[in-house]
């Protein structure tokens, strides 16, 4: 297994997944307290699986292939000096009548001992995987690791499984039965998609809960990852802890089943050699989201190796260390991810606070709907973390972050609505036109404008990031919305900026803001006797 470190260094681990579609290695070096770093990873896609559906039998040049790859992971993994490595094999060699064949070649020419697991094992590493890197205690998640020749679905509540099933619907395999035009004709579309239907509803019939969230691992979520962050910022970056949409998937599905092979080679996100299997694969992932009712999808890029080597590491130091423990509620989670993204905590939760005061002066009379509420105070949260990427552009940075952050307890449709309040704290009006707001329907696309209008104002009342301005109280008058501010002090500045940035809120409520600073209403008050409101009118174009 080549030399072991020295007693100073730390442990070293090789793991390898034999793969329907491809081989995966990872080399990690263990830490004293359980944790873990990866070193290296490694992946060769040799489709191991390529006919099998039809023959029953690993090819010879499927084998040659994946055996070359072996010896290379294997130098890999002797080049860092791994103390232990271990390889397990899933469907295409636990299904091939020559499976065994491959795996004492494995063993002769490279001294490499593969383990041929069953489904159930397949399952749970897909599963250890996903909880080492999401918190699933609070919440109800459907885990689901797809391969060349199956796909894993693990249903899981408080991080605990309730179920596992293992179908025979991989992206390889379904490829081989059913893509068999380019582009797909519609037939062979139907019998794709009768297939998948008729295997998930046999399997997993009514699903004992609907997830919050799904996890995804394998090659054909971390494809589509990697393809929406293409179409949503233009490029693509690490799809680990990405999270995408079932619409989202259904959108790209119809896409690439109406794109001739080699068209879709060139599609941005998309790796060429997956091109010919992510039809098959995508539809899989649909599906599933559907049938589950699993609005959001986060994407593991670590998977089933991650899993064993977990494993490993467990049998050298115990379980690896555990989480911390997770927030009691989803707006403690929003402020965990302001911190991470280390935003000015005393000037968002003040801003917070400021438009709540204004949403609750509103409610009754704009007939503003209770869920807004939650959702104001987390994009005022939030509204500022953009800052960690950009000043310039810090609400679209904002934007992106909460799209792809991991906010628990809050919907897909929640996270897009926070996302976007924030993108429209500033600057350009929220416009239908915007991809953006594009998957909003129109109710929640103007619920965006009220809700970025109140936040405009509550974000220029703290324009000194001093927090002068104590609480806001709002009464309506005709064709206009006061808003009477205490202050110890005389609030120039916040009065101004508030002013300034009064425009949206002025379009959508259709009402002119005023601003009143009732301390020195009651200061005057107190000396002679009289109410003397200062009040400043807010030009409409702002």
């Amino acid at each position: 297994m080549g030399g072991e470190p020295t007693q100073s260094e730390s442990p070293r681990l090789a793991a390898i997944d034999v793969g329907t579609n491809s081989i995966r290695l990872v080399v990690a070096e263990v830490n004293g307290d359980g944790s873990y770093r990866v070193l290296d990873e490694e992946r060769g896609m040799v489709r191991l699986g390529r006919g099998l559906d039809q023959t029953g039998r690993l090819s010879d040049r499927s084998m040659t292939d994946a055996l070359q790859v072996l010896g290379r992971m294997k130098a890999i993994a002797d080049g860092f000096r791994v103390g232990e490595l271990r390889a397990i094999a899933t469907s295409a060699v636990r299904e091939a009548a020559n499976g065994a064949v491959f795996c004492r070649e494995a063993l002769r020419r490279h001294r490499v001992q593969i383990d041929v697991i069953a489904p159930q094992e397949e399952a749970r590493l897909a599963f250890a995987s996903a909880a080492r890197h999401f918190n699933l205690e609070p919440r109800t998640a459907a885990v689901i690791d797809i391969g060349g020749g199956s796909a894993e679905v693990i249903l899981a509540a408080g991080g605990v499984i309730e179920q596992i099933h293992s179908l025979p619907l991989g992206a390889v395999r379904l490829t081989e039965r059913h893509c068999l035009s380019d582009p797909l004709k519609p037939r062979h579309w139907r019998a794709l998609r009768d297939e998948i239907e008729g295997v998930v509803r046999d399997a997993i019939g009514k699903p004992p809960f609907r997830p919050d969230v799904m996890i995804g691992s394998g090659g054909t979520f971390t494809n589509l990852a990697e393809m929406v962050q293409q179409q949503r910022e233009g490029r693509s970056s690490s799809p680990h802890g990405a999270m995408i949409t079932a619409g989202e998937v259904d959108h790209l599905l119809d896409r690439l089943r109406e794109t001739p092979l080699e068209l879709r080679r060139r599609m941005p996100g998309l790796n060429p050699g997956r091109a010919d299997i992510i039809v098959a694969g995508a539809a899989v992932v649909g599906h599933l989201a559907g049938r589950l009712g699993s609005h959001q999808i986060l994407i593991n890029e670590r998977g089933i190796r991650d899993g064993l080597l977990q494993s490993m590491v467990a049998e050298l130091h115990g379980p690896v260390r555990p989480a911390p423990a997770p927030p009691k509620d989803r707006m403690e989670w929003v402020r965990l991810f302001a911190r991470k993204c280390r935003s000015n905590e005393r000037h968002c939760e003040h801003v917070a606070r400021l438009a709540t005061d204004i949403f609750d002066g509103l409610q009754r009379v704009f007939e503003l709907p209770d869920s807004g509420r939650e959702i104001l105070i987390a994009a005022a949260l939030l509204h500022d973390i953009g800052y960690l990427i950009s000043h310039s552009q810090h609400h679209k940075h904002a934007y992106h972050l909460i799209v792809h952050g991991d906010l628990p307890g809050f919907s897909a449709v929640e996270v897009d609505l926070i996302a976007n309040v924030a993108r429209y704290h500033r600057r350009a009006f929220p416009k239908r036109k915007h991809a953006n707001l594009a998957r909003l329907d129109r109710a929640q696309q103007h619920l965006v404008a009220q809700l970025a209008g109140i936040l405009r104002i509550a974000d220029g009342l703290d324009r000194a990031h001093a927090q002068a301005v104590e609480s806001v109280q709002c009464s309506r008058r005709v064709g206009r919305v006061r808003f009477s501010l205490t202050a110890s002090q005389d609030p120039q500045v916040e009065i101004w900026d508030a002013q300034r940035k009064s425009d949206l809120f002025a379009e959508v409520f259709l009402a002119k803001p005023q601003f009143v600073w009732s301390g020195a209403i009651s200061q005057r008050a107190a000396r002679m006797g009289r109410r003397a409101p200062r009040i400043l009118a807010a030009s409409v174009g702002g």
